[in-house]
């Protein structure tokens, strides 16, 4: 089949891709389709077609999957937060665990390997205990909102187009976060529009509101405004603080990060603290965290537990064993391996991170952690103990092959990976198979109507 960019076919959809985009091959040819599902028949109009395969959007849904239901959020296929609302969530579990074992045996090249079911989010909505909203001067209307001439189109507050940094949709409500964080955006909302200071222009580089990042804590309740400002408007940003604080009891900090970088990042270079600690609480499990605006935490508190025990019982502890814990962050999965070895030592890149750790490790009265601060090639060399289990916890990009190489020379007696990316943990897997075996692996969905799945593999040493 001849395939040109811009060409309507209609096609029968087989399966789905990792990245969430449904895959039919007419006659052998591959073709991606953005929101469409295994069993749909759909007209689709080809957007970008390359020598080995074809991207193309759906344009009619001609016949629907058995599998598809009706999202349940107006911004379903134009946000790019939750590209799956129309996938039962079964359904969702069942694809993520196949795109595991895919990657396993097609990039890691491991035959036949042992992939669980994978273990369900507690909750399907409401489960994110961060977001991240942009400001926007100029608002991207909805195809409903086309044709409504009194729309203001000079200020948005939400969420971005898939795909893009300038095109930001106008989000009353996303149903991902619990339901406080949306009256909390609303009131947010009101007061940036009657503050007279202009919203950040994407593409000018100017303005005062950059984002509204909202962060919760799921055990106890406790949240967090960190508004995000081009400079320093102290009067302006105190007053909405105070009104936050009054009006939502639940907001135990607000603070206002500064920066006039242009990337579209949600840090700031400083902070003021405007109402309330500079900090909250969570709990997972029996441990306590304090997390502060820039610290990093998993988003889904209740699928981090089961992330964490998982990660726990493949360690396979005895009491007796030293933990290499490479990416170690603000300390989460050392401080729940803690109480079962003798000792964890933890390497992590970023200052900020490893002072979280070193306070959470207080904090849960953890006394066996350590923490190195540095660039894990440099770091692991420095080792004087010799550890029996490493765990790794990589970015999505996964590891170095100058860590992977210096994990095999450290020879430790297991591993355990836990993975954001099915492709990165097949590729190390595959890096680390002549002398590690792997064993199993346990998918856990942290992020429900999303394509991305966490997942802990189990590797024991040849």
């Amino acid at each position: 089949m001849t395939v040109k960019k811009g060409q309507r076919l209609d096609l029968r959809i087989s399966n789905l891709a990792f990245g969430g985009k449904g895959l039919t091959k007419p006659d052998g040819f591959t073709v991606f389709v953005d929101q469409a599902i295994p069993g749909d028949f759909v007209q689709v109009q080809i957007v970008r077609k390359k020598k080995n395969y074809a991207e193309a959007k759906v344009i009619e849904l001609l016949e629907s999957s058995a599998d598809r239901i009706a999202p349940p959020c107006p911004y379903s296929g134009f946000c790019g937060g939750c590209k799956w609302q129309f996938l039962e969530y079964q359904k969702q579990l069942v694809y993520k665990r196949q795109h595991v074992v895919d990657a396993l045996i097609h990039i890691g090249l491991i035959q036949s390997p042992l992939v669980h079911a994978t273990i369900p989010s507690q909750q399907v909505f409401g489960y994110r205990n961060k977001m991240e909203f942009s400001c926007s001067d100029r608002r991207w209307a909805l195809p409903h909102e086309l044709q409504q001439e009194e729309l203001d189109r000079s200020f948005a507050l939400g969420l971005h187009v898939p795909g893009t940094f300038s095109k930001v949709i106008d989000i009353e409500a996303c149903m991902l976060q619990p339901e406080t964080g949306n009256q909390i955006l609303a009131d947010i909302r009101d007061n940036i529009r009657a503050s007279k200071l202009a919203p950040y222009g994407l593409k000018s580089h100017s303005g005062f509101w950059r984002f509204v990042v909202l962060r919760n804590s799921s055990f106890y309740g406790q949240w967090m405004v960190n508004l995000v400002s081009t400079y320093e408007e102290s009067g302006v940003v105190k007053r909405l603080a105070d009104q936050l604080t009054l009006q939502f009891p639940e907001i135990v900090s607000v603070v206002n990060n500064i920066t006039d970088r242009k990337s579209s990042v949600a840090v700031g270079d400083y902070e003021y603290l405007m109402a309330g600690e500079p900090q909250f609480r969570e709990r997972i499990g029996s441990f306590e965290f304090i997390i502060s605006a820039n610290s990093f935490f998993q988003t889904n508190s209740i699928g981090a537990k089961a992330l964490y025990d998982v990660a726990r019982q493949y360690a396979d502890l005895g009491g007796h064993e030293t933990i290499l814990d490479l990416y170690s962050g603000t300390g989460t999965i050392a401080i729940f391996m803690a109480q079962s070895a003798r000792k964890v030592i933890g390497i992590e890149l970023a200052k900020s991170a490893i002072a979280d750790a070193e306070r959470n490790c207080r904090l849960n009265c953890v006394d066996n952690c350590q923490f190195i601060q540095g660039d894990m090639r440099d770091s692991l060399p420095l080792l004087m103990e010799k550890p029996q289990v490493v765990v790794i916890d990589p970015p999505r990009a996964g590891m170095h092959k100058d860590v992977t190489k210096q994990i095999l020379e450290i020879m430790p007696d297991r591993i355990v990976y836990v993975s954001c990316n099915p492709a990165s943990l097949a590729r190390d897997v595959a890096l680390m198979s002549t002398n590690y075996k792997l064993i199993e692996v346990q998918p856990v969905d942290m992020f429900p109507h999303t394509y991305h799945v966490e997942a802990v593999a189990k590797l024991e040493r040849r």
